[in-house]
């Protein structure tokens, strides 16, 4: 412990930081922000929370924290909540610019633990920032997760660091994670609220979670945007089944609250995709991440100030990455708008050529791109400390790398038989046996096997197809049925109005002598 307070003083006169010196400009900004929160002046909230923070943050504090909570809290009356609220952002200015140290890392849980306990149980009349509410979940996710990847790092752990985590083994357990991110959803009545909506009884998504009549919107949209947290936390477990369903009271076909920030629309959709092409829900998997790159293409330009920009930019590779994937395994091109098709064939076109050999250079290619747009996989649980120090960082990601890739081995044979029903409206089973060099019983099972594997249960346990060719065997004949793809012709009359406008433009625009 005293080993850990001399690292952090040390820390502290390396980078010239006085944690009780508070700048004129931070003194205004947090009796500004305490008096708009008092007010509930959400608007003003909303810009100092994202506008003066990062410049200040930007400013004075790049390489070293912000003034510590007791040095501002006479500032603001002393006001507990006020002073949560801070040291939150303090912890995530911490975690962004700097490296936490063990003892900061509990710190911050407890912050949090205290925040979301007050949350729960205490009476909390305040309008934040949805902005403000969905960067508390996702930051308390993010450093759960982070704080897992630091545990599982055992190699390089003194003795100090060691006694510490078994001192607080609580701090960041996944169970007390899981258990405030439900406790926000079933006290925030939010599932009910979002049942009575579709009745037209609540008011919730119409208002962006706000509410006008006076009252406070905080555990109603923290519960809201705690499902999206479970999603990603379950992702991160590598639970699929159980991620969706925590989603599933959102309906997420339609605008809504999850929609009104940026970094919760990518999130959700990411986590939501993800987590079905890991179910082999791919055509679920192609229509989401489809619909999400066309919104970035369309609107990424107005976020480029923002502090989430590059974070924006990552996840928009990653779903590229992720919807080249499901269009391999499951080739469904007529589900993607024709400018997000043309910006993944810029990227990925001959990759995705080569993934169509299911040779080892295709499965080594599936490899790289999983590799690079899957979430952080995690290990839940603390290491053992008895046993030789080695990393365990990687253990979990490699489970979830082994289970797709042998899916992605088993669709090998599915390639075969998906090349010749695209040839064929009916053909023999004998003939096709004799094609593809095996022999009936060996043809029967493959057949099923593309039955079984081009079939996904959804969420409301349906069973949905997948393929783009269909079959069924009527006596020893293969009947092929292939989906067509109703013909869009508005689009297309639209965009050749619009260029043959451009052509009428220019030609009147020309000067003839």
């Amino acid at each position: 412990m005293a080993n850990q307070d001399y690292e952090e003083r040390q820390q502290t006169q390396e980078l010239g930081y006085d944690p009780n010196f508070v700048p004129d400009s931070v003194k205004s900004f947090v009796v500004h922000l305490y008096r708009h929160i008092r007010e509930k002046n959400v608007y003003e909230i909303h810009q100092m929370y994202e506008s003066s923070f990062q410049t200040l943050s930007e400013r004075l504090f790049k390489d070293t924290p912000w003034p510590s909570v007791d040095a501002v809290a006479h500032y603001v009356d002393n006001d507990h909540v006020f002073c949560l609220l801070y040291r939150e952002m303090w912890f995530r200015h911490l975690y962004a610019r700097l490296t936490p140290t063990l003892r900061q890392r509990i710190d911050s849980w407890d912050n949090y633990c205290s925040l979301f306990q007050v949350v729960l149980h205490g009476v909390v009349n305040m309008q934040l920032p949805n902005q403000w509410l969905w960067d508390m979940v996702d930051e308390f996710v993010y450093q759960f997760q982070s704080f897992c990847q630091y545990r599982a790092k055992m190699k390089n752990k003194t003795e100090q660091e060691i006694a510490l985590l078994r001192q607080f083994d609580q701090a960041w357990n996944v169970y007390g994670v899981l258990n405030f991110l439900q406790a926000l959803v079933e006290k925030s009545t939010i599932i009910q609220i979002l049942e009575q909506e579709k009745e037209g009884l609540e008011q919730f998504t119409a208002t962006d979670g706000y509410d006008y009549n006076g009252g406070s919107n905080v555990l109603k949209v923290l519960g809201y945007f705690s499902m999206v947290g479970l999603l990603r936390v379950h992702c991160l477990l590598g639970d699929y089944h159980t991620g969706i369903k925590c989603l599933l009271p959102i309906d997420i076909s339609q605008q809504g609250v999850y929609t009104s920030v940026i970094g919760s629309h990518i999130t959700t959709i990411y986590h939501y995709g993800f987590a079905n092409l890991m179910l082999r829900r791919y055509v679920e998997a192609i229509r989401e991440f489809n619909k999400i790159l066309l919104y970035i293409f369309k609107t990424k330009q107005y976020h480029q100030k923002s502090p989430q920009y590059e974070q924006i930019l990552k996840k928009n590779e990653q779903m590229y990455a992720l919807l080249a994937i499901c269009l391999s395994l499951c080739p469904q091109t007529r589900l993607v708008d024709e400018t997000v098709n043309s910006q993944l064939r810029e990227k990925y076109g001959e990759k995705m050529a080569r993934m169509q050999r299911y040779d080892d250079e295709a499965f080594a290619i599936y490899d790289e791109l999983f590799s690079y747009a899957c979430p952080k996989f995690i290990t839940p649980s603390a290491p053992s400390f008895e046993e030789p120090l080695v990393n365990y960082n990687q253990d979990a990601y490699r489970l979830q790398l082994k289970l797709f890739l042998y899916e992605a081995k088993q669709q090998q044979l599915l390639s075969g038989v998906r090349t010749f029903l695209k040839v064929y409206s009916t053909i023999s089973l004998a003939k096709l046996a004799s094609y593809m060099e095996v022999d009936e019983p060996t043809l029967r099972t493959i057949l099923m096997t593309y039955k079984h594997k081009t079939h996904a249960v959804d969420s409301d346990g349906k069973i949905t197809s997948n393929a783009d060719v269909d079959f069924y065997i009527d006596e020893d004949t293969i009947h092929v049925v292939e989906s067509k793809p109703a013909k869009r012709y508005g689009d297309y009359f639209l965009r050749q109005i619009v260029k043959l406008e451009g052509v009428i433009n220019e030609m009147d625009g020309i000067k003839l002598d």
